[in-house]
Formats: structure tokens, sequence, C-alpha cells
């Protein structure tokens, strides 16, 4: 016996006097477990069901049986698995054709091994099982904590989209629950190819269980004068306010929450002190008891700089005034060793927010483990899903939680979108402009405020400057473009729609009772409905249908689907804002709002008619969210190069949360005032200042970038977003945002590919470079580059001025650079061009991309003639999808697929039988077959010359 590969605890199991003794009862679906208790509210119970060969749901509780709420995550499978259990001591094992799951009677500890008996995870020794119990509107649950043990050299990546710009969560810390810029899905991924998710909805931790403390919990304080207790707070005000200097002990830095009492005051600062233009000073001595890593968030709105022991550990950050963000950094410190602390804030708004919290040290060891606490939950569920790699685990997670539906195809091109079109007349002309300027776009947005001022929740349009919306979505349509809303699941409470869910009991009351009014002229009551209501979501989507869907409007814009009732309150304000819900407690049902509003709109549209593919794009999201057709975007982010370049890592972990349609405004959507007065002179004098120089080098490296995700997509406060509004027709700026539309328009044969993609094979579009590459150790933490499908590694430019820029090139076989077909070396890191107008592009040997010709909007015209570009140096493959584009006749097979394969040794490629139709297929096509190699350079041409193949459905040869 191989001893090195078989846990601890199954060897302890072995030598248990009474291992003849049977400790479980068998079920439909796995075994229940009977645990020797080890305290009051251990766990009793542990249940293994077996969801698939490789998808184990393990449930625990310290009751005597199990509570088994209905998950709102996971969908029951269609068929059971065939399993076998076997019992060892007091070991009981559920096993499949893939997987051994097993329980230690004695304690509870879970492990899961392959066929081969090698550990892919376990739980910590004693099962790694905590149950606190907790009351909340009387009913009762437990506060869960689950942990595992994690090898030195694992790696974790998931937990939805975070703005840290945190890439690898191994011994990190992340808080799970929603909020704008913020998406928390309880599911990671490891590099040693398994997933957990775990099925709760309240407030969840990642890494350490513990709330980030006040600094005075944990250091002793020194103000800058030596006095011992607190630090010193300088607040000068601008000298135009005529308001004295203030200087004050501070115990705390917490000042991050507005007063429930008076909304329009923050928690712990200074009242009456003007805080636009004003310049504040938190400075002292911290103090550790102990050595080790302290872990820091800082919260922040304006402009933010951190220095610790004189070194600045946060370089200056910003954020508008009304929506703050946090951001986490480490600091080694010394116990006993005083180090000078110093914060320079300078507030952007009246109301403004700061804030400054830590976490004490904890063991590398235990830090390093994977850890869930979730604040309430009728019992421990979560989900173990193996795969052979991470492909695999996410399409397990997929079989969970329900398929990616293909999305509609011009849903694949360009958006155009602005905080916001004020009048019809702007919106049509908006898309007339890009027609005539012929710059590709499908889809053009309608944000928010088109309804009357005092109506937001009725769905009707101001008529003042939407006289005629069917017009307007006709004019649209004339154009060939689709028009995407923004509806909100908020209502006014003097609106008709607010009064049908109110008399039912399906609307949240807290800010109706708090009398809490919006921003908008004088201030409005109103609140969220209950989207946990079966009920209240078929009303929800009757309204929308009956005044919006009716004007045939293509798509849903779902904002604020936190739900965001009122923002920078505490949590516990919040849980009483959005609460009680249908279903239970807020505190219990806190995350899932965005997963449930989805499913109102997926499921009434389908409903009325299933011949049109639903697309929704919402703020916030949760694990199952892809079900519903469903697409998330990063929020009200900021215009700044570091806020770019967190969208990269918070978009590749929100990919490897299961959902594979993500995008960002491009841009950012909060404007700093500089920017703002660069394009003020601008239009003045056509002179561009720094500031504006900057502003158009800033979209143009986020357009470059965006043109790669899942979704392409601009929008944002003024200054305008549209190109012609950002630089002129012979500004390098133009140009190149221009060239990555067009060329996003040539990739529409791979690009919906890989929405096909997603449905048949749960593929992940944006993809972290550990997904394809995790033998690659060097890959791990490159949360900066990635790969756009089989064939682009990406490296988007998030630095102002840059020229050139470090990339590590993954091991294979080699790479090609996209636009002069140079070959790369793999498994190097080396310094590349980036010049102004384009990104670092680069595509792996192997790859088999095809390319369409230039189109206006998706379905100009068929792709019958392609260019077939093969890049040689390895064996390749790709399936070209097609289908009818905008309805669900592929889920009734009316779909064509077309496989090409490449074989390096002969030089050959394979273009398949073509198999499957549909409705207008063509029947007959051109491939022009473009050939790089290593002796071929050969950049992006589309009118490159190539071998000519007639298509007509069956299979070829082509020699290359």
């Amino acid at each position: 016996m191989n001893m090195k590969n078989i846990p601890y605890c199954l060897l302890a199991g072995l030598f248990l006097v009474a291992c003849s003794d049977k400790v479980y009862e068998q079920t439909d679906q796995g075994v229940i477990v009977h645990v020797t208790p080890q305290g009051e509210h251990a766990a009793r119970l542990v249940r293994l069901q077996v969801m698939g060969d490789k998808l184990i749901h393990v449930s625990a509780t310290p009751e005597s049986s199990f509570a088994d709420p209905k998950s709102l995550v996971v969908l029951p499978p269609a068929e059971q698995t065939p399993f076998s259990v076997e019992q060892r001591g007091d070991t009981v094992s559920v096993l499949t054709q893939a997987l051994k799951a097993s329980v230690l009677a004695s304690t509870g500890e879970v492990w899961f091994t392959d066929e081969e008996g090698r550990l892919i995870l376990q739980e910590n020794k004693g099962g790694g099982k905590e149950f606190t119990p907790i009351t909340v509107e009387g009913t009762h649950g437990y506060t869960i904590r689950q942990v595992f043990e994690s090898p030195a050299d694992e790696a974790f990546y998931g937990l939805g989209q975070h703005q840290a710009d945190e890439f690898n969560y191994k011994g990190k810390n992340e808080e799970l629950f929603q909020y704008n810029t913020k998406v928390s899905v309880p599911f990671i991924v490891s590099n040693k190819n398994y997933g957990v998710l775990l099925d709760s909805y309240s407030l969840c931790r990642f890494g350490n269980p513990n709330d980030y403390s006040q600094l005075g919990e944990v250091f002793k304080l020194f103000d800058k004068y030596g006095k011992e207790g607190a630090l010193t707070g300088n607040y000068v005000p601008d000298p135009k306010s005529g308001v004295q200097p203030l200087e004050r002990r501070e115990d705390s830095l917490y000042f991050e929450h507005l007063k429930r009492e008076d909304l329009s005051k923050v928690v712990n600062l200074p009242e009456g002190f003007p805080f636009m233009g004003s310049k504040v000073t938190y400075e002292g001595s911290i103090e550790p008891s102990q050595s080790g890593e302290f872990k820091f968030i800082l919260y922040y709105a304006g402009y933010t700089k951190v220095y610790i022991d004189g070194k600045l550990v946060v370089p200056e950050r910003w954020r508008t005034a009304w929506n703050p963000n946090s951001y986490k950094f480490s600091v080694n410190l010394e116990s006993g060793k005083r180090v000078p602390l110093k914060i320079e804030w300078e507030p952007d708004g009246y109301v403004s927010y700061s804030g400054l919290r830590v976490l004490a040290p904890v063991a590398p060891e235990e830090q390093g483990k994977q850890s869930w606490w979730s604040e309430m939950t009728k019992q421990l569920d979560y989900y173990f899903i193996a795969g052979d790699d991470m492909d695999e685990v996410i399409s397990g997670y997929r079989t969970l939680t329900g398929k990616s539906p293909v999305m509609p195809k011009w849903a694949m091109g360009y958006w155009q979108s602005r905080e916001r079109y004020k009048t019809s007349a702007e919106l049509i002309g908006t898309l007339k402009e890009f027609r005539d300027r012929q710059i590709p776009i499908d889809n053009i947005v309608q944000d928010w405020s088109y309804w009357p001022e005092d109506a937001w929740g009725s769905h009707d349009f101001d008529k003042s400057r939407f006289p005629d919306p069917k017009a307007m979505v006709d004019s649209i349509h004339a154009m060939n473009g689709r028009l995407m809303i923004s509806v909100w699941p908020k209502f006014y409470a003097s609106t008709e729609h607010y009064k049908q869910f109110d008399k039912n009991g399906w609307m949240y009351q807290q800010a109706i009772k708090d009398s809490i009014r919006d921003w908008i002229g004088p201030g409005y009551i109103g609140s969220f409905y209950d989207a946990y209501s079966a009920d209240a979501r078929k009303l929800f989507w009757k309204q929308m249908q009956d005044k919006l869907y009716v004007l045939g409007i293509d798509a849903w814009w779902m904002d604020a689907s936190e739900p965001n009732i009122r923002d920078c309150t505490d949590i516990d304000y919040r849980k009483a804002l959005c609460g009680p819900t249908a279903l239970g407690s807020s505190t219990e049902f806190f995350n899932a709002y965005a997963l449930m509003n989805a499913e109102a709109i997926y499921d009434g549209q389908r409903g009325v008619d299933n011949d049109k593919r639903v697309f929704l794009l919402t703020r916030s999201g949760f694990a199952g969210l892809q079900r519903y057709s469903t697409a998330t975007w990063s929020g009200d982010i900021a215009t700044r190069w570091e806020d770019m370049k967190a969208q990269i890592s918070a978009g590749l972990n929100f990919s490897m949360s299961g959902i594979p349609y993500w995008t960002m405004d491009i841009g950012g959507f909060c404007v700093e005032n500089r920017y703002v007065a660069g394009q003020e002179v601008w239009n003045k004098t056509r002179t561009e200042n720094a500031d504006y120089k900057e502003w158009r080098e800033l979209n143009t490296r986020w357009y470059q970038f965006g043109a790669f995700c899942p979704l392409y997509r601009a929008h944002g406060q003024y200054p305008f977003r549209e190109i012609w509004n950002i630089a002129p027709e012979n500004h390098p700026a133009y140009q190149s945002v221009v060239y990555y539309t067009k060329l996003r328009y040539n990739l529409m044969p791979y690009i919906y590919s890989m929405a096909g993609m997603t449905y048949f094979d749960d593929y992940t579009i944006m993809r972290p470079l550990v997904m394809d590459f995790t033998a690659d150790t060097q890959v791990n933490n490159i949360g900066d580059e990635f790969m756009f499908g089989p064939a682009f590694l990406v490296a988007p430019v998030y630095r102002y001025g840059d020229r050139t820029r470090d990339m590590y090139f993954p091991a294979c076989e080699g790479w090609y650079d996209f636009y002069t077909g140079k070959f790369q070396e793999a498994g190097v890191q080396a310094s590349v061009a980036a010049p102004y107008e384009r990104i670092p592009l680069y595509v792996r040997a192997g790859s088999i991309v095809p390319f369409g010709p230039d189109m206006q909007y998706s379905d100009e015209k068929p792709a019958s003639d392609i260019k077939l570009y093969v890049y040689q140096g390895a064996d390749g493959t790709f399936t070209l999808y097609e289908d009818e584009g905008t309805n669900y006749n592929y889920e009734k097979g009316k779909y064509a697929m077309i496989p090409f394969e490449y074989d390096e040794d002969s030089r050959t490629l394979t273009i398949g039988e073509r198999t499957g139709e549909f409705d207008g297929m063509l029947k007959e096509r051109t491939f022009t077959v473009v050939v790089v190699g290593k002796d071929k350079a050969q950049g992006f041409d589309k009118d490159a010359k190539g071998i000519v193949v007639k298509y007509d459905g069956s299979k070829q040869t082509v020699q290359l």
C-alpha cells in the first residue's frame, strides 16, 4: 500500500476498535454519516450526495436532521449517477467511476480522491467545520465556517468580481457581498483542477473569517505629538470657505458610512466641516504587539495616499465622492516597534468617506488554507467539482447551476452607451453618426431617467424628451441597430407600479418608513421590490412587458441589482433596507437578489416570446446567473489607470466564477474633474491640454483592451464616450479605436463560435493564462494578460505613456505577433512594442482563426468568404459554429458546425464535413487559407492572398 496517498484521517479510521459498526445510512443519492459529536454545536450528520461522476454535494448539520432549504443556485440533476458505498472502519466512502468521497465518522472530516487514490482535496483535521447558532427575525440558523487543507503551491481563482486588483486568492481575504463595482460569487477554482461552490446567500468571507478591526484594536496608537491612544487628524479647509482649520484626536479611522438618522452626514467625521476642496491628514504612529504580516483595507473617496514607516505603501488613488472603493495592502511589522503612519486625503465632494482598518497576522500555514465563512444559513452545503482541467471544473459548475445560453449574435458586436442620452433625438442621432462615419455598431443603450422626473419605476417615457418611443425604437431598427434600455427594480411610492407591488406586500418597506429621499430633483421617496417572491417576479416582468417590451426593445439593462437601495450605508442598515424577503431575513438572503431579478426577466420574456433571445446586462450577479442569458458589468468604476488595470483581474476572476459574459465601462464611469476641465478647454479652444491628452490615451488603451473582452461596450459620465467626441478623425486615438472595432467584426466568426462553445462545451471566453497553461507555474499570479479564446494572447497597456510592455509568453510551441507574423519563443519574459495605436497581441502556434468580411453590424452580410489563418508550429483544431443568430432554434438542433484540424507533421489542414443545418444557412462558401509559420511571417491582412478552397460542406484536405 502506498501510504503517501492516504490521508491521515483514513489511517486513523483503519485502526478504530469499532471498525465493524455501521455508522451510515444509504440514500438514493449517497449516504448520511452519523458523526460522533465533538461539541455542543459540532456536526452530527454529514451527507454525501452524488450529483455526477465528478460532482459531490456535501451537507453537514449539528441538528438531528437536515433542514434542506431549497437551493436557489443548484438545479436538480436530470438523472441519478450510479455510485457504490463502502465502509472501512469508521470511514464511509461513496464511489463513482471517477471519484471517491469519504467521511471519517469520528470527526465528520471529508476528503476526495480520484479513481487511482490520489488526494484532491481534504477538509481540515477534525473536519474544519464550525457552527454557531444565530437567530434573526425569529428564524433559527447557523453562522458556519468550513476550512480545507491547501498545499503551498495551490492557487485559487473566482469569487466573482472585485476591485482591489487581486488575482490569485491564495493566502488572501475577500468579503463576499454585493455592491456597486463588487460582484460576489461563492465559488473558487483551484489550479489543482477542482472547484468548491458554497451554497449560501448570506454575507460570506473567503480567507480570514474575522472582520477587519479598527487600528486601535490591533495597535497602540500615538498621535503626532507622541501621546498614546489616538492619531492626529488635521482638517484644513479650502481657504475660500472662511472656516478655520481643525485638529482633533482620532481613536479610529472609520468614516465609511452615512448616519441612519441623517443620511447627509458621515459617521464620525466632524460635522459642519466643508470637505469639498479641503486637505486632511491623519498622522502619528502605530505599535504592534506581535510580528508578522498585517493586512490592511483602505476605504477611500477623493484622492488618498498612505505612508507607513516613511514608505509610500499606497500611491495616490481616487474615487468619486458618492461611490468609494476599497483597496487592500499588506505590511510586515515587528512586535513593539513603533512606526509612523500617515494618510493624506483630499476629499472630492461635500460628503466624503475615508477609512483604514486592519487584520492582525495569522500563521502563514493557516492563512494559506481554503477557508469559507457564512453569516447565516440553515446548514452547511457545499459542492465539490473535480475535473481533468479547469474547463471541466467550470463545466461541472454549469452542470450544477445551469448552462449559459447562446447570446444573440448582435451582442458580440460593439455597444455604445453614455450617462445618458437625454432625448430620443440624441439617441437616434448618435446611431446615425456611427452609420455616417461607417464605424461598426450593433447596440445603442438608453440609460436611466428617460421617465418623467417624479415617476421612477413607471416605465413611462417623458413625452417632452421622448415624444414617440415606438417610433424611436423603429428608427433604431431601421438603421440595423438594437436598443437596450435601463430598468431598475426601484419604484417611487407615487407610481401605480409601486402600488401594485405594495398591496401584495412585495415592496421593501424600510426606505419608506425612514422617508429616504433619492438625489433626483427635490428628492423622491421609493424603494425596491422583493425579487425573492415568485409572484412579485411575475409582476415585475408583466409591467416591463406592458410598457416596454411591446415597443420592440431588444435587451434589458438591470441596474442597481445588488439591490442598491441607498449608497454608502453600513451592512446592517443595508440588510434592513432590503428585507425581510419572501424567503426569510435579508441576513440569510443577502447576496442572491440579482439572480432572482434575472430569473424574472428571462422566464418572463421566454414565456411570451420564445423566438427572440433574451439578453440581460446586470450590475450585480451570483452563482447560476449564466443560465438566465445574463452578462454582468463591473459597475461605476473610475476613470483612472489603476482602475483600468483592476478590470483585467476583475474580469478574469469573474470568468473563473463560471459566468462567461462580462463587460465594463470602457473609459471608466466616474470621471475626475481634471478630465472634464480638459474637455471644456478643448470645446472652447480646440487645444489639447495635458489632462485631455491623457484622457484620450486612457480611452484608447481601454478600448484596445475592451475589444478582446466577451462583450465590447463603452459607457460613462461626461465627457461623452463616442469616439468622435474623444478625438477627431486624424487623431491616433480615433484611428486606433476604429481599427479595433472593425477588427472585432472581422473576428465575428471566431467570436460567435466561442458563444456557441459556451453553450455546447461550457467554454470560457476570457481566460486567465492558468486555464490553458496550468502546468506552467509562472502564470499562477499573472492577472494582467489573458487568452481571448484558444488563439489570442492579450496584454493590455495600463500605464500612461508606455510604449513597451513586459510580457510573459506561456510555455507552449510558440507565439506569433498578430500584426507582423513574427515568431516569438515561448516560456520567456520579454519587453514588446506597444505603440499608441496598438495593444500587444499574439497568436498561439497551432491556432486556426477564421476572419470574416468588414461589416457595419453583425448580420450585415453572411461570412461567405472567410480568411482562414493557420498558425503553424503545433497541431490545432477549431470548430466554426453558426446558427440563426437571434432565436432559440439552436436548442432544437438547428445549427451547423464545420470542424478544422491542422496536423503539424504532415502540414495538412482538414476542413471537415459540415454537420447540422438551419434556415438560411450558406450551402457554399470560400475559405482562403493563409499560412503563418516561423519561415512565413504574415501579419493579419484582410486582403491577404492564400490557398483558395471552395467548400460545399464536404470534407476537404489542404496541403500547406
